[in-house]
């Protein structure tokens, strides 16, 4: 954060050639090592359509909802107060909860064994638009670590 200016400036992304989604372009640049772009928008454009074949609908709308459904509404933040620390749940903001929940897929698709990116990937989309695979349980782990420290909640900042 810089000290002087008021504000600090968003960076923006451009949309995507292919599909002209912003989120489809954010998705590729998470995808993306050690800049290599081609590479993982073939991955992406790749698992996005096997997807989309899967689940029956279109490329954009499978990704859209499989964020969606991994995406987190509240999260714990440590707070030190006393010389205990307490897990305090706090509201997440909407960029930062569609940009865990990117993560989260990206993470649990490496971590899937065998097959190609590709097909790991498109398997946890379809897996997340079910309500189910690594993502959505990682969302579901942290409601409930919120929800067990609810008494907590008065010591937000």
């Amino acid at each position: 954060m810089p000290r002087r200016a008021k504000r600090v400036n968003k960076h923006v992304i451009l949309p995507d050639a292919k599909y002209g989604s912003v989120d489809v372009a954010k998705f590729v640049n998470r995808v993306m090592m050690v800049g290599k772009k081609a590479t993982a928008e073939k991955i992406v454009y790749g698992a996005m359509a096997l997807a989309a074949e899967q689940a029956n609908a279109e490329p954009v709308e499978v990704l859209e909802k499989a964020v969606d459904s991994a995406t987190p509404l509240i999260r714990v933040k440590p707070r030190r107060v006393g010389g205990a620390t307490y897990q305090v749940p706090m509201e997440v903001d909407r960029h930062v909860g569609r940009a865990l929940a990117m993560r989260w897929l990206i993470v649990a698709a490496r971590a899937r064994s065998g097959k190609s990116m590709q097909e790991k990937l498109a398997a946890e989309l379809v897996d997340a638009v079910q309500g189910k695979g690594s993502a959505v349980r990682k969302r579901e782990e942290i409601h409930r670590m919120a929800d067990a420290n609810k008494a907590f909640v008065h010591y937000r900042w």
